[in-house]
């Protein structure tokens, strides 16, 4: 109940802060001490890939990751992310099946303010965002063969164009 006089006005309140900055800072050290050997598996197949894993975040490369829905493709990904160069850059996680046909473009590159009713300020896609590290692209077979043609000039070029601009974009994204 509220504090309030006898001509029912307000009269005053109380409101709690909480400080998150500290959980914040322990979800991304968790985050960030993943490691390939935290993965587990019976799998000899999977023991050769978790090998693998330092070898692979040396590299600079792009990375393929093959496997059935739910054998752990993400939590490779984030392995070769943490144990690489990119390590404390952003790592963005995009399930391409979950993104409507009609937003491929428009999440994955970013749009400017005014390219369509409700477009009020400008928007960063995930390329954008993760500019300077790694973008895991799950489900990427599930992409239309136009969008998959788009981020084969992203991987070649190294460029994005956003929604309704002219100007393309740079990006130095590893994209596995």
């Amino acid at each position: 109940s509220f504090p309030i006089d006898e001509s029912g006005r307000l009269v005053g309140g109380v409101e709690m802060f909480r400080d998150l900055t500290v959980i914040a800072e322990l979800r991304r050290q968790i985050q960030n001490s993943y490691t390939h050997q935290d993965i587990v598996s019976k799998s000899p197949a999977m023991r050769g890939v978790r090998e693998l894993i330092p070898l692979v975040a040396r590299s600079h490369s792009t990375v393929l990751i093959e496997g059935a829905s739910g054998t752990g493709k993400e939590l490779v990904a984030r392995a070769i992310y943490i144990n690489g160069s990119r390590a404390g850059q952003p790592f963005i996680a995009v399930n391409c099946a979950a993104i409507p046909d009609t937003l491929i473009e428009s999440e994955l590159f970013g749009y400017k303010k005014g390219t369509f009713t409700g477009a009020a300020e400008d928007k960063a896609g995930y390329f954008e965002s993760a500019n300077g590290g790694t973008i895991f692209l799950d489900e990427i077979s599930e992409l239309p063969q136009l969008a998959q043609a788009t981020l084969l000039r992203v991987l070649q070029e190294g460029e994005i164009d956003k929604i309704s601009r002219t100007k393309k974009i740079e990006v130095d994204v590893r994209i596995m």
